[in-house]
């Protein structure tokens, strides 16, 4: 199962995020191909507007990676139990009652009947400079990086309400990452894998990240860019 191998395997893990909507079939098996030459843990699969079929994009990277896939859902229609697994994502860091509760109320019979490995997550956004997809979308606040109490706060009480991983965010293509003094706050504080994304762009992010206390990276945007990167970040562990 996707979750006892975080739990019981001390190795850092890596992940890659696609959004459907930023690539095509060529483009995707090209960058599945890449992806395959290195040790990559996770495909996750979803952002925050997706036009394109979901299950189309799994078959296909089903077809060209063995790598477990796991829906990033940014809403409803994106859910397809051609997945190995979901993070059931709670937008903890807001107030939008959709996206605490409500989406997932209405996704909850499709979800109980699938075969998909659920996976309850405490979503955190934090402030990336930018105005992310995630904020405008969902319409909640991030949290300042100057504020590392309250991101911490806000972790705790995710691990307490009982969300099995905390998803530290910065928005997809963030101008500023979640810094490694955020991450190194919420690892001391939190008894749960811990996944950080959004702006990270080079193998020496991946680095500091990981040293900070980050059980997961997940890599999205740099990717997409240039998908020869992974095999750089991917080596990252072999550093530790």
């Amino acid at each position: 199962m996707i979750y006892n191998t975080l739990l019981t395997s001390p190795e850092k893990k890596f992940a890659l995020l696609i959004d459907p909507d930023n690539h095509n079939d060529e483009s995707l098996v090209k960058a599945l191909t890449i992806a395959n030459k290195t040790t990559l843990d996770f495909i996750l699969v979803g952002g925050s507007l997706v036009s394109k079929p979901i299950d189309h994009t799994v078959t296909v990277i089903k077809k060209t990676s063995s790598v477990p896939v796991i829906l990033f859902p940014g809403s409803l229609l994106q859910l397809s139990e051609k997945a190995d697994g979901i993070l059931l994502l709670a937008l903890i860091s807001g107030r939008n009652p959709d996206y605490l509760i409500g989406n997932h109320v209405l996704a909850a019979h499709f979800l109980k009947k699938s075969s998909l490995e659920i996976i309850p997550t405490g979503y955190i956004l934090i402030d990336g400079k930018s105005i992310s997809s995630v904020e405008y979308i969902s319409n909640t606040r991030p949290i300042p990086v100057e504020k590392p109490d309250i991101v911490v706060a806000t972790a705790m009480a995710g691990e307490m309400l009982g969300h099995k991983m905390i998803y530290l965010e910065a928005g997809s293509g963030a101008d500023r990452r979640v810094s490694e003094k955020v991450v190194a706050e919420v690892r001391k504080h939190i008894g749960i894998p811990l996944m950080v994304g959004g702006g990270i762009r080079t193998p020496e992010d991946i680095f500091n990240l990981y040293k900070a206390g980050a059980d997961i990276v997940v890599v999205g945007s740099a990717a997409e860019e240039d998908p020869e990167i992974l095999i750089q970040m991917a080596a990252v562990r072999d550093k530790l």
